[in-house]
């Protein structure tokens, strides 16, 4: 956005301004010592900037074509001009200055900081040139406009770099004199014929995203992943970030660098995927058409061009160098996305992809992340000039060794690497990145135009859809290739080191904090290496360990991301989630909570449950059930026993320890699961098992009460035997004697009766105790029954005898 200063700037042409002050000088230099000689009354300087004349308007240069003009093309600049201030601008003109020529790339930066127009530096509008006149131009409100000229006309003459810039001049009624008002800036790149040598220039196409795949998958055969979110649909739909991407670099010559992670996460939409929604269920994806299309589109692009593969989900190296490499474990995770990448890309794409570079975060480095980034296999750093820093006058080839010369480094161009980070959706932004670009392009060739030199372009991990429209228009301007030709990251690190480049690793105290603060925590390395202890400790009893391992261990790797630099509440939520569903699946293998026992007797069998929750079996476990108290309770003879576990998938198996009891009383257990190694596996299940064992005077006690139930069952068997001869003997003599037999029946019956009333007392017979305060014996009692035993998980109360 320009802004305006109150120096009025009209004038001849460049080159004709530059030869009439040349003339002055020279003409006026014998008049000097006269006129020091006279007192002399200064006046008052104008101002180099008038700082209420830069907020009056604002010049906003949307387009420029061509944006590398050749000889005989017609230059056309267009946008709008709006103005800012309270009081309406009259009498106004827009016009166009070109020059001066600039000589080196600082030159072109210092342009682009400039702000307010400077008289000394800014020039004059061009002679005859192209203007817009505007009446008047109210408080608010903006006019378009649209300037065009022949190249043959713009006043240049040598190839090079030229500062083009668009100035409305113009009256207010406070201050009714023609000023400059506001003007903006750009640059010129103009190279009519191509260059005897010319810059290899290579651009890094990245192709780069965030997580979207947990842990979790589906319990199909094919293991169906499920997503976190289906965000990622958007970016691959017509129009978003990554179909734009690669609908751009089709047609330029870039090298794709690609996180294999976002390949198979598409890969896996394309085969059938799953979404979280919100709550503890999952939902099928909508978005498997989107992602085959967008895999076919991306297939067909890197035909015929280079592909650099970075470690699986892209890991924040520095973070991993500086926060991560205590704790161990970490670097093994570097090891395996290492060792995914290629064969992830060439199984999706169909293409060999090279593994051998590291790119850490905005290529800047010290000597922990260069160990750390070729400790996993990498003899190439991708890294930045304003890192690696050359104190040379001129742009140095970008591969030279590093430090003790195994490491080859790769020095991206700092200011190329960084024109399209910010705001490109507004077309004026887009615009002045695009001519800045092409500008320092030519620069950088012009500085040793004899020698032909090497540079690479890193941009940004993750362009958004205008800044890759930006990117792709600056290659676009490179097209004619008058003085760079396009190269590819393999060739750029093979190409012959600048001998006088820097090759010094810069020192970690170098390491720019604003790039330490987004560094993942060390308690993000310490969660990991929670979630690999356990996952280590779990696969080892599973009969199909690679349906865990694998989305797990991808898992791991994504919260070793770069893209969670920023998002660090995001990053933990991940880890946690992660962790959570690990540790749900580790709970369903458990021992089934146990009740308190009893033991009558002297020996029994104790069960423990286990249950297997999950849907494959388990195996190399072992059950250790310990005994709390040996004297009063032993295990085979010791104090803890193990026995060997093996669940199928959705089962249950009962594991029966025989135990001796040797005193009453009650004994804490303790079942534990372990793996063969001894690790302990889930949480111990206690309970208690009450010893009361049945003495022998018991014994003959109870014997004893069941031998006088028996004999008073044969007396009254007796008893009722007699009562029938009896009757028998009664019956015959009724005939002779009706009445006599009458009376002895009765007789009879009555000392039946009286038989019965009062048994004959036994000296064995139970007596119910007196008052001396003995309890009362009830011979009637049932005797308590113990139960069979059972290899059933016990209820409450159970009791385990022999």
């Amino acid at each position: 956005m320009a802004e305006a200063a109150d120096i009025q700037g009209t004038g001849p042409s460049p080159a004709r301004r530059w030869l009439r002050r040349t003339i002055i000088v020279a003409v006026g230099a014998p008049l000097l010592a006269g006129l020091l000689q006279a007192p002399v009354t200064a006046a008052p300087a104008a101002p180099a900037e008038d700082g209420a004349g830069t907020r009056t308007i604002d010049v906003s240069l949307d387009t420029m074509t061509p944006t590398a003009p050749a000889e005989g093309d017609t230059v056309t600049v267009t946008g709008t001009v709006t103005n800012r201030g309270k009081k309406a601008v009259t009498d106004a003109t827009v016009n166009l200055r070109v020059g001066p020529r600039m000589t080196s790339r600082s030159e072109i930066a210092q342009v682009t900081g400039r702000t307010g127009f400077r008289g000394d530096r800014d020039p004059a509008p061009l002679d005859d040139g192209p203007a817009v006149k505007i009446d008047r131009l109210g408080a608010g409100l903006s006019s378009d406009f649209s300037l065009s000229v022949p190249v043959a006309d713009l006043g240049i003459e040598d190839e090079g770099v030229y500062q083009l810039g668009v100035s409305l001049n113009g009256q207010t009624s406070d201050r009714p004199y023609d000023r400059v008002l506001g003007i903006e800036r750009t640059f010129l790149p103009y190279q009519p014929e191509a260059t005897e040598k010319k810059t290899q220039l290579t651009y890094l196409w990245p192709l780069i995203g965030s997580a979207h795949v947990s842990a979790q998958t589906a319990t199909d055969d094919q293991q169906t992943p499920v997503f976190e979110d289906d965000d990622l649909a958007a970016e691959l739909r017509p129009g978003g970030r990554l179909d734009e991407m690669v609908a751009l670099g089709k047609d330029l010559p870039v090298t794709w660098v690609v996180d294999p992670d976002l390949l198979a996460s598409v890969d896996a939409m394309a085969n059938g995927y799953r979404v979280k929604d919100g709550t503890t269920l999952d939902v099928p994806g909508r978005n498997q058409a989107v992602a085959e299309r967008w895999l076919d589109a991306l297939e067909k692009a890197v035909q015929g061009h280079k592909v650099v593969a970075l470690p699986f989900a892209d890991p924040d190296l520095a973070s991993l160098a500086h926060r991560g490499r205590d704790v161990p474990g970490s670097l093994g995770h570097l090891q395996s996305a290492t060792a995914l990448a290629g064969m992830t890309v060439e199984t999706v794409l169909h293409v060999e992809a090279s593994t051998d570079f590291a790119w850490p975060a905005d290529g800047a480095v010290d000597p922990s992340i260069v160990a750390v980034a070729t400790s996993a296999g990498a003899d190439k750093v991708i890294a930045r000039s304003d890192s690696v820093r050359d104190d040379l006058a001129y742009t140095p080839t970008a591969a030279r060794p590093l430090g003790n010369g195994s490491t080859t480094a790769v020095v991206s161009d700092a200011l190329l690497s960084t024109a399209f980070e910010g705001d490109m959706v507004r077309a004026e932004s887009s615009t002045l990145a695009v001519q800045e670009f092409l500008a320092q392009t030519l620069a950088i060739t012009l500085e040793q135009p004899e020698d032909q030199r090497s540079i690479v372009v890193a941009p940004q991990r993750m362009p958004t859809v205008a800044q890759a429209h930006s990117m792709a228009t600056a290659l676009g301007g490179l097209s004619g290739r008058r003085w760079s030709q396009p190269s590819d990251l393999l060739a750029a690190a093979a190409a012959k080191p600048d001998p006088d480049a820097s090759t010094t690793v810069p020192s970690s105290s170098r390491y720019p904090k604003r790039l330490r603060d987004r560094e993942l925590p060390v308690q993000a390395f310490r969660d990991m290496k929670t979630t690999r202890d356990e996952l280590n400790d779990f696969k080892v009893i599973l009969t199909q360990s690679e349906r865990v391992v694998t989305p797990f261990g991808n898992a791991i790797n994504r919260e070793m991301s770069t893209s969670w630099r920023g998002e660090a509440r995001a990053a933990a939520i991940y880890r946690n989630n992660v962790l959570d569903y690990l540790q749900s699946l580790t709970n369903g293998v458990q021992l089934v909570d146990k009740s308190d026992l009893t033991l009558s007797g002297r020996s029994a069998t104790i069960p423990v449950t286990v249950q297997n929750k999950l849907l494959q079996g388990v195996e190399h476990l072992k059950l250790r059930l310990t005994s709390g108290n040996k004297n009063r309770l032993e295990l085979n003879g010791e104090r803890y026993a193990e026995l060997p576990v093996k669940v199928g998938g959705g089962h249950s198996q009962s594991v029966k320890f025989s135990a001796s009891a040797n005193v009453n009383g009650q004994v804490p257990m303790t079942a534990q699961l372990y793996t063969e190694d001894g690790t302990p596996y889930g949480q111990p299940m206690n309970f208690t098992v009450r010893v009361s064992e049945i003495t022998p005077t018991v014994m003959l006690v109870i014997a004893g009460g069941v031998l006088l139930l028996v004999l008073a069952g044969v007396r009254m068997y007796s008893q009722r035997k007699r009562v029938a001869a009896r009757n028998a003997e009664a019956e015959a003599a009724e005939a002779a004697d009706g009445t006599e037999r009458d009376e002895a029946a009765e007789r009879d019956e009555g000392d039946a009766a009286a038989d019965d009333a009062v048994p004959e007392p036994r000296e064995d017979a139970p007596r119910e105790r007196g008052s001396d305060g003995d309890e009362p014996v009830q011979p009637s009692d049932p005797t308590p029954d113990t139960g069979h035993e059972s290899g059933d998980p016990s209820g409450p109360g159970e009791k385990v005898d022999r």
